[in-house]
């Protein structure tokens, strides 16, 4: 068991870690001008609207209804935070309300993740094997997402690619109780799926696009989303 254990915390860590591969193309970006910037929001978009398409299907999978009740919850905690936050006096941390909206919805979308390896480590070695390899290469363009809104806004790389692992983490914290736990957190599946979907779609739509609108031209906006949402669906059908 204990072997085990280590197995199912060593594949929800190599999720995590994974996600911080996305910042490794801004090693190459260093003057980023407001076009490119809203050139990033809609990749990040449109790879966040591929990751929502892609919890809602494995949402339905477990439970449809559980799955929309979910993403309800979601839209309705991230709206009540970009509230909270907008109450705030203005802060002079590093990290703006974007950001921390975006890694806040991140992190809290990983532990339907770390869940999803841990309940697929129960059902066999090979089923993990294959979760854990999903979860892994979309972590990549999630990482690539928080990048995209951190680094214009002044964070280095590191930083960026600190921030994406960490917004992962929940995963092999999640994976392992999930696997000691499984026929009892699988019931809580979908709504965790669909709450994360719900979340990221707001925030793509009230946060990522209008920026995105308000500084470049809607063709080139609609252009990359269109490409990114594609791109995202494909590679995770072919997973």
């Amino acid at each position: 068991m204990l072997s085990q254990i280590l197995i199912v915390l060593a594949l929800g860590s190599v999720t995590a870690l994974a996600t911080g591969l996305g910042a490794l193309p801004f090693i190459f970006i260093s003057n980023v001008r407001e076009q490119t910037v809203a050139r990033l929001n809609a990749v990040a978009g449109g790879l966040m609207l591929g990751a929502s398409f892609q919890l809602i299907l494995e949402g339905s999978s477990y439970g449809p209804w559980q799955t929309i009740v979910g993403a309800a919850v979601g839209v309705a905690v991230i709206l009540f935070g970009e509230q909270w936050l907008e109450a705030r006096p203005p802060r002079s941390a590093r990290l703006s309300r974007q950001m921390l909206l975006l890694v806040s919805v991140m992190t809290l979308h990983s532990f339907s993740e770390g869940i999803a390896v841990g309940v697929a480590f129960g059902g066999g070695e090979k089923l993990a094997g294959m979760i854990t390899a999903a979860i892994a290469v979309h972590n990549i363009p999630e990482g690539l997402a928080i990048s995209a809104v951190m680094r214009p806004k002044g964070a280095s790389v590191l930083t960026c690619a600190a921030w994406s692992i960490f917004s992962s983490l929940p995963q092999p914290l999640m994976a392992v109780p999930a696997f000691l736990f499984v026929d009892t957190v699988r019931p809580l599946l979908p709504y965790g799926l669909g709450f994360a979907a719900g979340a990221m779609v707001f925030m793509v739509f009230f946060e990522l696009m209008p920026e995105a609108y308000a500084k470049t031209s809607a063709e080139s906006v609609g252009l990359l989303v269109s490409v990114t949402l594609a791109s995202m669906i494909l590679l995770q059908q072919f997973l």
